[in-house]
């Protein structure tokens, strides 16, 4: 049975975690002199916050980490049932809380145990209050590692007790880099372009870049076109042809009929079309003064298709801006 390559490839040790070299190391030093503190990971999805949390148990305790390492998602579980427990609850479905697990004593050496507890950033601010109590009390025997995609959602009692590990999305090159040797024990003969294909689609999160990869393996013979098939987008190469028709040509018809068959004949949705023109524009070369005006039209087209307007009207505003902006450079 094929397995999940997320999974089956999921960091045993801090050494494994890929593009965030300074993180490490500093984790590096907590396991090392066996005293943790309290830590928040914080950073965009797919960076690996997961996998140095338990990282960090299984180097800690070794095969025994499982008997002393808890692990919460606070996106299932935001209120504050979930620290405190359900004192009323039939026994025989209860789950177990924060609370309950930091009164058991530790059965390690180490003298402390830890709850991890994954996007805590979804907790109310009642759930983080009791928590911030539960903190004090089982200090001296048990560690908290929250995972957060935004550390300021915290509140602050909380964060002044914790270190803050801050993840930065994977570069291209070691997220290519980590994907060649997957492709080595897959048995899976891959090129550049695809392994850049990838990259692309997956704007620095390593779990988006495998699942892709995966689903390529699994689909056939991997091209860079089955990985955009498969992302339901398009390559940054389609989206810099429509910035360059519009932008640099002041094409508006020719470059309408483009994004037509992109959303009607490929699927891509509005909102991911002005994503792939603000990525592609952001790494073109063009006069500065007219990508600062770009810009701004495409962020003004992202902001109401996510106030729920219409994806054909606004991309038709954003490319009639956008030659407009071309026609005021070379005045006409």
């Amino acid at each position: 049975m094929n397995q999940i390559w997320i999974e089956k490839y999921r960091p045993s040790s801090l050494s494994d975690i890929f593009g965030q070299e300074e993180v490490v190391q500093r984790l590096k030093a907590f396991v090392k002199s066996k005293e943790l503190p309290h830590l928040i990971l914080a950073g965009p999805a797919g960076t690996g916050k997961t996998s140095a949390a338990m990282a960090i148990a299984i180097e800690l305790y070794g095969e025994s980490w499982k008997e002393n390492f808890l692990e919460l998602n606070a996106s299932n579980n935001r209120g504050i049932n979930v620290i405190r427990g359900h004192e009323d609850r039939d026994k025989s479905d209860r789950q177990v809380s924060v609370k309950d697990y930091a009164r058991i004593m530790p059965n390690n050496s180490l003298g402390f145990k830890i709850i991890f507890m994954d996007e805590a950033d979804q907790l109310t601010n009642d759930a983080q209050s009791a928590l911030r109590r539960t903190m004090e009390v089982y200090s001296t025997t048990t560690r908290f590692i929250f995972s957060v995609n935004y550390s300021s959602q915290i509140i602050p009692p909380i964060q002044s007790r914790c270190v803050v590990m801050r993840f930065h999305l994977v570069s291209p090159e070691d997220m290519k880099k980590k994907l060649r040797i997957i492709a080595e024990k897959e048995g899976i003969n891959v090129d550049g372009e695809v392994l850049d294909a990838v990259a692309d689609e997956s704007d620095g999160d390593l779990r988006k870049a495998l699942n892709i990869f995966q689903s390529a393996h699994f689909a056939g013979k991997i091209t860079p076109k089955t990985i955009y098939e498969l992302s339901g987008t398009a390559s940054s190469k389609d989206f810099g042809k429509v910035l360059s028709m519009s932008l640099q040509n002041g094409l508006f018809e020719e470059t309408v009929s483009e994004i037509e068959n992109m959303m009607i004949n490929r699927g891509i949705s509005g909102m991911d079309i002005v994503r792939g023109m603000h990525s592609a524009l952001r790494r073109s070369s063009v006069n500065p003064a007219i990508k600062v005006r770009a810009l701004q039209a495409i962020g003004e087209a992202e902001f109401r298709l996510v106030e729920g307007s219409s994806d054909r009207i606004q991309i038709d505003a954003l490319i009639a801006n956008l030659v407009e902006i071309h026609g005021s450079q070379n005045g006409q």
